[in-house]
């Protein structure tokens, strides 16, 4: 069970298809995406960096969000992207 005090915040890794950037930082429960630090996500160039960025924060397991430029142009809804949890 959640606190209601605490502010629920789990760490995403997303990425859209055809791209080589992944952009790496935290959503809260109300799915805003947030940096682990102050400011923007931070965006690098693999899965394989994305996950060290996250270990070296000691974070271990992430929401791996996979997007699709076209569902961004057409309009789809959040709920019909792929979403899987994985260990960094």
């Amino acid at each position: 069970m959640q606190s209601s005090s605490k502010p629920f915040l789990e760490a995403i890794i997303i990425a859209v298809a055809d791209t080589n950037h992944y952009l790496v930082g935290v959503v809260d429960s109300n799915n805003n995406f947030v940096g682990l630090r102050q400011g923007s996500g931070e965006v690098v160039g693999s899965i394989v960096e994305a996950k060290a960025y996250l270990r070296n924060n000691n974070i271990f397991s992430a929401l791996l969000e996979m997007d699709s430029a076209f569902d961004e142009m057409c309009g789809q809804s959040k709920s019909s992207r792929y979403r899987q949890r994985i260990l960094c």
